[in-house]
């Protein structure tokens, strides 16, 4: 009866350790992801309601940094280099602060974007970006902390900040037209040395069509002319070898040796040394 009792208080125990009361959070999370042109962008940021208090000039005062939501730092991550006010900031991840006010907003791009709240010692040099957005009045009230993608176009988007009855707007432009025309003339120019020396690694390795890897590490070869690096030269040695051509071979590894003791990488000198042994080069 004793082991009974015990197991059974055990049991109970072990049910209150493991059994966890799940709640909704008072300001959820939410992620969105947008794409601008061509260029990925995401928000991360908590939503706290109004629940009937006055919020700019109350909970959120005028005048002051606001961590723009709630929680922790409201982030932006940027996949290209945009510009934000005429201001270039590069490619990464941003905490937004702002500073509310009645007729505009101060708007900060942070460096600095983990932890909670606004920083206890702020620092300015961590400001990669700073605008002033203007306050627009709605007629309705938003109860829910919201923030979005607005006026999507090829080359920009604006970051949309609403909550109560105020929106406010900052824009970014987005290098779309660069990377439209480097992707077509990348295109129309044809596949690069890497794109052959890729294709002819493959099929060498995948045991395919050797004379085919052959043709393409050439072409691969011939684009980066001087230039080749030392390992793409070791891939044309090791083609030419399996081809069995072991004249050809024994000229790559040579050049691959030189161009590997000029670089100074011991891996690939001894590579070379080994292979021009075993094929019989003097």
């Amino acid at each position: 009866m004793r082991k009974i009792i015990l197991l059974m208080a055990v049991m109970a125990m072990t049910f209150a350790v493991s059994a966890q009361i799940q709640t909704p959070a008072p300001s959820p999370f939410s992620r969105i992801e947008q794409k601008v042109g061509l260029t990925d962008v995401s928000l991360e940021y908590s939503r706290p309601n109004m629940r009937g208090r006055t919020i700019f000039g109350g909970l959120v005062p005028y005048g002051k940094l606001w961590r723009t939501g709630a929680n922790s730092r409201t982030t932006i991550t940027f996949g290209d280099d945009v510009t934000v006010g005429g201001t270039v900031l590069k490619a990464g991840t941003y905490a937004i602060f702002t500073k509310p006010g009645e007729k505009s907003w101060d708007v900060y791009f942070y460096t600095d974007y983990k932890g909670g709240g606004v920083p206890q010692d702020w620092d300015g040099s961590k400001v990669a970006a700073q605008v002033s957005a203007e306050v627009f009045p709605m007629p309705v009230n938003i109860e829910t902390f919201t923030m979005s993608f607005d006026d999507l176009t090829n080359d920009s988007a604006t970051i949309g900040i609403l909550w109560s009855n105020v929106y406010v707007g900052v824009t970014f432009k987005v290098p779309t037209e660069s990377k439209t025309i480097a992707s077509i003339e990348k295109t129309m120019n044809g596949p690069g040395a890497n794109d052959y020396y890729s294709a002819a690694s493959y099929y060498f390795q995948e045991g395919k069509d050797i004379n085919q890897a052959k043709t393409w590490i050439d072409k691969a070869i011939s684009l980066a002319g001087d230039k080749a690096p030392f390992w793409q030269l070791r891939q044309q040695s090791l083609i030419y070898a399996k081809a069995g051509d072991k004249k050809g071979a024994i000229e790559a590894a040579k050049k691959s040796l030189a161009a590997a003791k000029a670089a100074g990488n011991d891996d690939y000198v001894k590579m070379n040394e080994d292979s021009l042994k075993e094929w019989g080069s003097k």
